[in-house]
């Protein structure tokens, strides 16, 4: 009998909004965290970030998958802080920008086209991802 095991997951690099402006996202929310600290955190302001899966259903980056990934925009984090546990399904956009601000990342609801997609996405079978692999088409839950 041979055991089956899997390779460790590589760290995301983070998601780049903007290559993803646009594109379906199914994202299962793991968690919030209260303060990350990153290059860009200011010394005693807290760093908040949602911690989840990311999975791009359409698009150029269509079938990749962010593990484990961290979420800083603060529009983004309210729409998902309240989904732990949860499948969150839509597009990402740019909101309306407030005077001197630029505008939020942000998500918008799904369409019926859209859950059908989601629901095709989630009926793949699983497999295992390579040694190699950052992400792959298959749901990460």
């Amino acid at each position: 009998m041979s055991t089956s095991y899997v390779a460790p997951s590589e760290p995301s690099g983070g998601l780049n909004y903007t290559e993803l402006e646009g594109s379906l996202l199914l994202i299962k929310v793991h968690g919030v965290e209260a303060d990350v600290r990153t290059v860009f955190s200011t010394p005693g302001v807290a760093s908040p970030a949602v911690r989840a899966d990311v999975s791009v259903l359409d698009g150029t980056h269509r079938g990749e998958t962010l593990e484990d990934t961290l979420i800083f925009p603060k529009m983004l984090q309210v729409q998902l802080k309240t989904r732990v546990g949860q499948l969150v399904l839509g597009r990402l956009e740019r909101g309306v920008a407030k005077p001197g601000q630029s505008a939020p990342w942000r998500l918008s609801a799904a369409t019926k086209e859209d859950e059908q997609v989601a629901d095709a996405f989630l009926r793949q079978p699983l497999t295992t991802p390579g040694p190699a692999s950052k992400s792959s088409a298959e749901p990460p839950f």
